[in-house]
């Protein structure tokens, strides 16, 4: 599977693995529910101004490849989206608590630092140390990691943190 995506699809990605961590009472999310955090002011670079029918095709395209689902059921009115990007029974993709919350951070607001990454995931889980930051983004940045078909890291240097933080952010935005 190709994890290439617009920086709409990401941040649409982001907002669904942000809510499934920080607000689990209210998820899976509605199309209302998925444009407000979109179009969020806090902890969104850049800050985007996504119309409902904007965010309807994103949900509808993200659907098409499997990167989401849809949920209906009894209780529910409206349909929900939950995702299936990381961590779902069908996806190749399993992260830890961690990596969930490096990778993302690095949807909603683009490339970082790993202090940035640090305190701006700390929402999500709370890294004990630098050293943990690093560790998690080595272990993003192992290539046995991802599929074979990820694009590679052009100009990027090996042990360079920021150029690696930088690399996957656009790997996955593009």
């Amino acid at each position: 599977m190709k994890y290439q995506l617009t920086a709409h699809e990401a941040r649409v990605i982001g907002c669904l693995l942000e809510k499934q961590v920080t607000t689990p009472e209210q998820y899976p999310l509605s199309v209302n529910a998925v444009v407000t955090a979109c179009n969020q002011k806090t902890n969104r670079e850049p800050v985007m101004s996504l119309s409902e029918s904007e965010v309807q095709a994103l949900l509808d395209t993200l659907v098409k490849r499997h990167y989401l689902r849809t949920v209906s059921g009894f209780g529910n009115r409206v349909t929900k989206y939950e995702q299936r990007f990381c961590n779902s029974e069908f996806g190749d993709l399993k992260l830890s608590a961690g990596e969930v919350a490096v990778v993302t951070t690095l949807l909603l607001r683009g490339a970082q630092t790993p202090g940035e990454l640090r305190s701006r995931a700390q929402r999500m889980y709370e890294f004990s140390d630098m050293a943990e930051v690093e560790s998690v983004l080595e272990g993003l940045t192992t290539p046995r990691r991802w599929p074979p078909s990820s694009p590679g890291c052009p100009g990027s240097r090996e042990n360079g943190k920021a150029a690696i933080c930088i690399c996957f952010a656009t790997i996955w935005t593009r």
